[in-house]
């Protein structure tokens, strides 16, 4: 007797399509590939030699030009982890000439995607190529060698039978260096647990990991916030902050930079924290952070806002804590939703000043 057993299984797709972009794919944010455009295809040395005609003369075509490197910029990836089993990237080489006068085929354009707000560096020369900070954006890196020229081209009236033909020229290879900076409109950032990811997964479809231990987020996520009329912004989610991330402590080092591109800061701050942390105290530690990390993003304009208002029923922390900061702080409640719908059109109408 013989039995046939079935295994079904789901193969997940390479790329999520959902409202929001990669959250379920590991986060790679830098690459080292090689690159090398096409090299051109020989020139031939023939001759004519048809019925009744012997000594018809050279014929013989030039090669095709290489592919091109270009990196394009596209909207539907947000990592780098095309490149981490991928180390060497070719485009096609030109077709060399051949008899008849037939010109040898052009070697296709090589076009590497990557999400935008990526940096492309030349490795050897420690050289920033291009910010490709823009969707759609296209920019060339490696020039194709030229195809040669074949006997053809070389007769004249004094050298009717040439026997020599050029070869094709080398395409420009380089080693790349690929880093990224995500773009975003709002970046989240406030110490461990404060509530960050659970703020983005009640804004937007993004679903982070979410659980009561800090550095739960290991990795930025973005999600889209949707409004009505079809307004929509792009809000980051940055791995929780502590003192000395500036300088490698926690996670903050590595994902800093990412708060760089992004129009506004919103600073997180657990109000009732419980380790029995101080939020005012917890505040002026990441503003010191953003300010040795980077002068330009400590300039940034931020909106304060306190978390877990349904902890306090009486806003007597809150408003403590507007007190002692000085500034204008909005509560929410990220579990509950308490503040959340206006807080999201709060956060539009900044954006969209900050960008007119």
């Amino acid at each position: 007797m013989v039995f046939t057993i079935l295994f079904l299984y789901r193969i997940p797709p390479r790329h999520t399509t959902y409202d929001i972009r990669h959250t379920n794919i590991m986060f790679i944010d830098r690459a080292q590939i090689w690159i090398k455009a096409g090299d051109g295809g020989h020139g031939c040395v023939s001759f004519r030699r048809e019925r009744f005609i012997p000594k018809g003369g050279p014929d013989g075509g030039d090669g095709g030009r290489g592919g091109n490197v270009y990196f394009e910029a596209v909207e539907n990836i947000d990592t780098l982890l095309d490149f981490a089993g991928k180390h060497h990237w070719q485009a096609r080489n030109g077709q060399p000439g051949s008899g008849n006068n037939k010109h040898g085929a052009n070697g296709d354009d090589l076009i590497i995607k990557v999400p935008p707000g990526t940096l492309i560096y030349d490795t050897d020369l420690d050289l920033l190529l291009k910010d490709m900070n823009e969707i759609g954006l296209k920019v060339r890196v490696c020039r194709s060698g030229k195809g040669g020229k074949g006997n053809k081209a070389f007769a004249t009236s004094t050298n009717q039978t040439p026997r020599n033909a050029v070869p094709g020229k080398k395409g420009q290879e380089r080693n790349i260096r690929l880093e990224l900076k995500l773009i975003a409109d709002v970046g989240l950032v406030g110490m461990p647990n404060a509530g960050k990811s659970t703020l983005i997964s009640r804004c937007s479809a993004a679903r982070p990991k979410i659980a009561d231990y800090p550095f739960t987020t290991i990795e930025p996520v973005l999600g889209i916030v949707e409004l009505s009329d079809y307004r929509r912004y792009v809000m980051a989610d940055i791995p929780g902050l502590i003192e000395g991330a500036h300088a490698g402590a926690g996670l903050g080092h590595e994902f800093l930079k990412h708060i760089e591109r992004t129009t506004l800061l919103v600073h997180i701050l657990d109000i009732m924290p419980t380790d029995g942390s101080d939020p005012v105290e917890n505040y002026k530690a990441i503003r010191s952070e953003l300010e040795n990390y980077s002068k330009t993003l400590a300039q940034k304009q931020e909106i304060i806002v306190a978390n877990k208002i349904d902890l306090d029923p009486d806003g007597i922390i809150v408003k403590e804590l507007t007190e002692k900061l000085q500034q204008p702080v909005h509560p929410i409640s990220a579990v509950t939703g308490s503040g959340t719908k206006e807080l999201s059109e709060f956060l539009w109408q900044k954006v969209k000043k900050l960008k007119s």
